[in-house]
């Protein structure tokens, strides 16, 4: 039976927050200045963040600005996916730009980062009911809250990539609810691939993905797709 898998967009596979930070700049708006911890006393304004998403909304076809967090990754995510049958879905809540539509932008991006057809769903609301409806097996999402409402909602397995600065205590909190913790697609991919295995034969009775996935497998990389003519956006985003 064949793996279906939830994929989170931004955060996961692709690089919103330095997207949007230049968007902050070109939109004239200053970020807070210094380490993570002082972003986080001195935060944007409301007001602030609502003039950068309004740069964005204006910006024809914003969403293929996005440099992708490791292309090959990405490659082999689409390479696995192929080999073992998994079914993929990609994931966002992204709003609206000018120029084509959000599905197709980021349809459009994954094609021209190896990812072929792929299936993007631009749903609002609840991470959990989605995986639910779609009968997902597992989720891979860098918000802590989106994984909660995965395994709270449905019977999917999650999976919290955290880049960057690790928090322990987020960690020490998935862990706890049984969600695997990642610092990276790579794991994550790995974690995937045990799974695959795992679920052949036990479907259903992993409860918790940190009962068995502290040190999942490596496996071997995997060939990188053949190069082909792909949909090239016109200037005016029509």
């Amino acid at each position: 039976m064949s793996l279906r898998v939830g994929i989170d967009l931004d955060g996961v596979v692709a690089n919103f927050k330095s997207a949007f930070e230049t968007a902050a700049s070109e939109a004239g708006v200053p970020l807070p200045a210094g380490d993570a911890e002082r972003a986080s006393v001195d935060p944007l304004s409301s007001r602030d963040v609502k003039r950068i998403w309004d740069f964005v909304k204006r910006t024809p076809n914003w969403w293929v600005r996005l440099a992708p967090y490791e292309p090959a990754q990405i490659i082999r995510l689409y390479e696995t996916a192929r080999r073992l049958r998994w079914e993929v879905v990609f994931m966002t809540r992204r709003p609206s730009t000018a120029g084509d539509p959000v599905q197709f932008q980021s349809q459009w991006w994954l094609e021209q980062q190896g990812f072929f057809y792929p299936a993007v769903l631009t749903v609002p609301g609840s991470r959990g009911e989605l995986a639910n409806a779609l009968r997902l097996d597992v989720v891979v999402d860098d918000q802590i809250h989106n994984c909660v409402d995965v395994i709270s909602a449905s019977t999917a397995k999650a999976v919290l990539l955290h880049r960057e600065a690790r928090d322990p205590a987020v960690d020490e909190h998935a862990v706890s609810r049984g969600i695997g913790v990642v610092g990276s697609l790579e794991e994550a991919l790995d974690v995937l691939h045990h799974l695959h295995g795992a679920l052949r034969e036990r479907r259903g009775r992993l409860q918790r993905l940190a009962d068995w996935f502290v040190t999942p497998p490596k496996v071997e990389a995997l060939p990188t797709v053949p190069d082909r003519d792909r949909v090239t956006l016109r200037d005016d985003g029509q």
